[in-house]
């Protein structure tokens, strides 16, 4: 989810992306081999962490052509004191490209928390022409859930495979892979109060999803206002009242030293361990929270927020051509779906959300007192919220597979959405044209995984200054502007995505 909101707002008090080959569990740990017995591999000597922590590593296969296996691991290597290995696949990831990746060879056995970052690039080295040598650049932090990260396109198998391409010479291919490694703070030892200010909420065991969101709504100023003006007793038990557990979780992530616990706020929900640990949409979540925050408003000195916060209108109509009727219905929303296919950006689903539909042939439309008649229908704004939040399309429903796919297609948005661009061709007659529909971008709620899994973090900045930060369950981090927003884009195979966002 994408929050942006009206500039100014109050506030008191990657071409390519890359992907973890698998969407639920990292690489199995150290194992045998998978490789024919005539494959070589020229490991890089073990050096220590205080030595230069860069390194290149070659791997010569021998007899590709006749690999029979899924997937193959090179040796271990070690780059700054770390265990490393390449994954290929070398008939591709369900994909008819060689898929490669970069793997913490001793993920299993490393202690719970663990991450390591590096900046790698991947290469297949062209044995005839070494300037067609395909080269994938990359950086990433590396940790349990993500333990290899790489390319699962990482070139054609019709290339590859031909030996005129000069790929695949003796049916031998080389691959190379160049590793940095920056050091990166033990994940025990970082404090995240001390480095950015904030503090994290912890995980239950698949809550990161709400993790996110709730971060992302305590740093709404209004929001967390209306929260703590909404009124509780003394005798309310935070495990029972909503209010009270949010109001209660709000106080700790603004005064605690240390990661909060949401136990209070699921048991509040009425979830037990078992929904705990089942993964809910970020969307579904977002619009039942509010919900019940609406209701406990009523009657109250912050009744409406919710709505004054979040909602919009838009108007839905439908104009004949040839003959004077129109119909109009007024709706409105508490976030907008945007279709991420065929857009390749917020601006072009906006085009998209308002584009006119011709009703006619066997599908014209039939108006009161004028029968069957030709007609153009469409949807336009009346208003914008305050709040605007921008969920992505990510996932559809594939008939001709009968399954639910994921579009990875490459998607960009703007720090500032204009949403008055080209004579305000977005709203509709009746909107008011003296407010200005200029958004700044607030927080990007990202997805990394699959259709069936994932893990969910944040990108919020809280004033809206230049300095951006990560909300990854317990753990809070300073980041740029690059990694908050270009990385998130998309246009690779199982790519972490921005799933929504949020404008102010």
């Amino acid at each position: 989810m994408t929050l942006m909101t009206p500039s100014p707002l109050d506030q008191q008090d990657d071409d390519e992306m890359l992907v973890p080959h698998s969407d639920f569990a990292p690489v199995e740990g150290p194992q045998p081999m998978e490789v024919a017995p005539s494959e070589t591999a020229n490991p890089v000597d073990a050096q220590s962490v205080d030595d230069t922590p860069s390194a290149r590593f070659t791997w010569t296969i021998e007899n590709f052509t006749r690999l029979n296996t899924k997937k193959l691991y090179s040796e271990i290597f070690y780059v700054g004191g770390y265990k490393w290995r390449v994954l290929i696949f070398p008939k591709g990831n369900n994909v008819e490209h060689l898929s490669m990746y970069l793997d913490v060879a001793d993920s299993a056995t490393l202690p719970y928390g663990w991450c390591r970052y590096a900046q790698f690039s991947l290469s297949v080295i062209n044995q005839v022409q070494t300037k067609y040598t395909v080269r994938k650049d990359t950086q990433h932090q590396f940790n349990a859930r993500e333990s290899d990260w790489g390319f699962t396109s990482f070139m054609p198998l019709v290339e590859l495979y031909d030996p005129s391409r000069g790929y695949l010479v003796n049916d031998t291919i080389l691959v190379e892979a160049d590793v940095a490694v920056r050091k990166v703070v033990d994940y025990w030892s970082h404090d995240s109060k001390k480095e950015t200010g904030y503090v994290g909420l912890k995980n239950q065991g698949a809550t990161c999803y709400m993790n996110s969101l709730l971060q992302t709504l305590y740093h709404i100023p209004y929001f967390r206002k209306a929260v703590y003006h909404m009124p509780t007793t003394e005798n309310d038990m935070p495990s029972g009242s909503i209010p009270l557990a949010l109001q209660s979780l709000f106080y700790k992530l603004q005064h605690s030293d240390t990661s909060v616990a949401t136990k209070e706020l699921t048991k509040s929900f009425g979830w037990d361990t078992y929904d705990s640990f089942m993964q809910h949409d970020v969307q579904e979540l977002n619009r039942v929270l509010c919900e019940k925050l609406e209701d406990k408003m009523k009657g109250t000195v912050v009744e409406g927020t919710i709505q004054q916060l979040f909602e919009g209108h838009h108007m839905n109509y439908i104009e004949c051509i040839n003959v004077d009727y129109k119909s109009t219905r007024k709706e409105s929303f508490y976030d907008l779906q945007l279709d991420v296919k065929g857009c390749r950006d917020v601006y072009a689903s906006f085009d998209k959300y308002v584009e006119v539909e011709r009703l006619e042939g066997d599908n014209k439309y039939h108006a009161e007192q004028h029968g069957l008649q030709d007609a153009r229908k469409g949807v336009l704004f009346i208003d914008f919220p305050p709040v605007l939040q921008l969920q992505l399309k990510r996932f559809e429903y594939d008939f001709m597979r009968d399954t639910m796919v994921k579009i990875n297609d490459r998607y960009e948005f703007p720090l500032q959405l204009d949403l008055d661009r080209e004579n305000r061709k977005y709203l509709s007659p009746e909107a008011d044209r003296s407010v200005r529909n200029l958004y700044t971008l607030h927080s990007v709620l990202v997805h990394s995984g699959g259709v069936h899994g994932g893990h969910y973090y944040a990108y919020i900045r809280p004033t809206l200054s230049d300095q951006w930060f990560k909300f990854d369950d317990e753990r809070v981090t300073k980041e740029d502007i690059k990694r908050a927003l270009e990385e998130q884009y998309g246009g690779e195979e199982e790519v972490t995505f921005f799933d929504a966002y949020i404008l102010v």
